[in-house]
């Protein structure tokens, strides 16, 4: 049986979009990233994203997911600057609704964030963390074409160490080279 991932598009996070916040903090949801947020500490995650959004000088961008077929909101995404071992770039992260797992979204959605992260063209790296146990974002990293840099201790949320799997795509690399 053949599942065709979904198509989707990208739009810039919004004011509109606190209730999708919500919903993607479910403790199923946030169990790799340290449990669910307070309602405050989730409107001042939203107050950020849209704050990045705004802005144009490339310090990143966060977006919702959205499914062309419906008009869904099915998860989020985005990229920020991060120093990583010295070096400025930009770390990706998603979150897809449990609806919605499983059928490509977020491998989609990442992969329309990577075309955004590299016409900003400010950093050469683009970086995503996900834990060694989280396989389905392991597999994201690996289908939208990142490379396994290798397994790292990280930070997230700040005070909480993870071992993670660094991921890392070339934004100066077209798809073809990274072959």
């Amino acid at each position: 049986m053949t599942i065709k991932a979904p198509t989707v598009r990208i739009e810039p996070w919004s004011e509109d979009d606190l209730d999708l916040l919500r919903a993607a903090n479910a403790p199923e949801m946030m169990d790799q990233l340290g449990g669910p947020e307070t309602e405050e500490q989730l409107i001042n995650r939203h107050q950020r994203y849209v704050d990045l959004s705004a802005d144009r000088t490339g310090k990143g961008r966060m977006f919702r997911i959205v499914l062309l077929s419906s008009g869904q909101a099915a998860g989020t995404i985005g990229f920020w600057e991060q120093t990583w071992n010295g070096e400025r770039v930009y770390e990706t992260g998603w979150s897809v609704l449990p609806g919605f797992q499983g059928r490509g979204v977020a491998t989609a959605g990442t992969s329309a964030v990577v075309e955004v992260a590299r016409a900003e063209r400010k950093h050469r790296y683009l970086h995503a963390f996900p834990s060694v146990t989280n396989g389905p974002s392991n597999a994201v990293c690996r289908k939208a074409g990142f490379d396994l840099v290798g397994e790292c201790d990280f930070a997230y949320p700040p005070g909480q160490i993870h071992r993670s799997n660094d991921w890392r795509l070339d934004l100066q690399a077209t798809p073809r080279d990274r072959d």
